[in-house]
C-alpha cells in the first residue's frame, strides 16, 4: 500500500471533521455569532442572484444578544431581512436605517435540549464518515499483497488515525455542549 492511501485517508478525515466543526457553529446557541446567519442563502436583486448573508453584507456581533448585519448595498436590506425570516431560524431581524438588527432570544430549556440531541446527531454523521473511511483503508490494504507484520502495522496506523479523530469529535460535542448549557 503506497503512502498515498495513508494521507488520503487522513485528508478524508481531517475534511470530515472540517464540515462537522462547519455543521456544529450553525446550532444556536444563547450567545450571539455571526456564524448563526452567514449562510442563510438570500434570493437578492429581485431574484436575479441566490447569495449567502456573508456575501451580501457585513454580520457583527454587536453585543452577546445582538447581531448586526450591514449591507455593502443598501437596495438589498429588505431582501436580507425577509431571508432571514423565511430561513426559520427562529429570529426577528429589524431594519434600523442602513443595517438588520436581530435580537437574539434566550433558549428555553427544551429547545436547548432539542438542540443537545441534533447536536449528538451531527456528531454522530461525523463518527460515520471517519468509520467509512477507516473501513475504505483497511479494504485497500487487505487488497495488497504485503507481509502479516506490514499489513499489521499499516492496520494499527489507520485504527490509530481513526481513534484520534473520534476523540476530537467527542471533544466538539462537550465542547458545544456546555456552550449550549450556559445560561
Amino acid at each position: 500500500m503506497d503512502p498515498n492511501t495513508l494521507s488520503a485517508s487522513r485528508q478524508k478525515m481531517d475534511k470530515a471533521l472540517e464540515v462537522l466543526r462547519s455543521d456544529l457553529s450553525t446550532i444556536r446557541t444563547g450567545r450571539a455569532a455571526p456564524s448563526l446567519v452567514e449562510n442563510v442563502v438570500i434570493s437578492a436583486y429581485g431574484g436575479s442572484a441566490r447569495l449567502k448573508v456573508l456575501e451580501l453584507a457585513t454580520i457583527a456581533a454587536q453585543d452577546p444578544q445582538t447581531l448586526t448585519i450591514t449591507p455593502f448595498d443598501g437596495s438589498v436590506i429588505e431582501e436580507i431581512r425577509k431571508g432571514i425570516m423565511e430561513a426559520s431560524l427562529g429570529f426577528n431581524p429589524v431594519v434600523d436605517g442602513q443595517l438588520i438588527r436581530i435580537s437574539i432570544p434566550p433558549l428555553s430549556q427544551e429547545r436547548r435540549e432539542e438542540l443537545i440531541h441534533l447536536m449528538h446527531q451531527k456528531l454522530e454523521n461525523g463518527k460515520i464518515m471517519i468509520r467509512q473511511t477507516r473501513h475504505e483503508a483497511m479494504s485497500e490494504v487487505k487488497k495488497e499483497d504485503l507481509s502479516e507484520d506490514e499489513t499489521s502495522r499499516l492496520e494499527k496506523e489507520i485504527q490509530n488515525m481513526t481513534d484520534k479523530h473520534i476523540e476530537e469529535i467527542d471533544q466538539l460535542g462537550k465542547n458545544k455542549e456546555e456552550e449550549l448549557l450556559q445560561i
